[in-house]
C-alpha cells in the first residue's frame, strides 16, 4: 500500500485554539492529532475511510 499523501489540512470546524484533528488524503488517508505530532498517524484504506465518513451524522 502506497503511503504518498497530500499535505495535511484541518477541518473548518476546528476551534480557535487550533487544537484539531488533521487529515492527509491520498492512496492512504492519514489522520493525526495536531497536538501530538510525535504519535504515528492512523492510516485508512479508501474503503475504510469512506465507510467511516458514511457513518458520521451532520445533525
Amino acid at each position: 500500500m502506497s503511503t504518498q499523501s497530500t499535505p495535511w489540512h484541518k477541518s473548518s470546524y476546528s476551534n480557535e485554539a487550533g487544537t484539531c484533528v488533521e487529515v492527509s488524503e491520498g492512496p492512504v488517508t492519514r489522520v493525526r492529532d495536531n497536538q501530538n505530532l510525535h504519535v504515528q498517524p492512523l492510516a485508512f484504506t479508501p474503503g475504510a475511510w469512506a465507510y467511516f465518513l458514511g457513518g458520521l451524522h451532520t445533525d
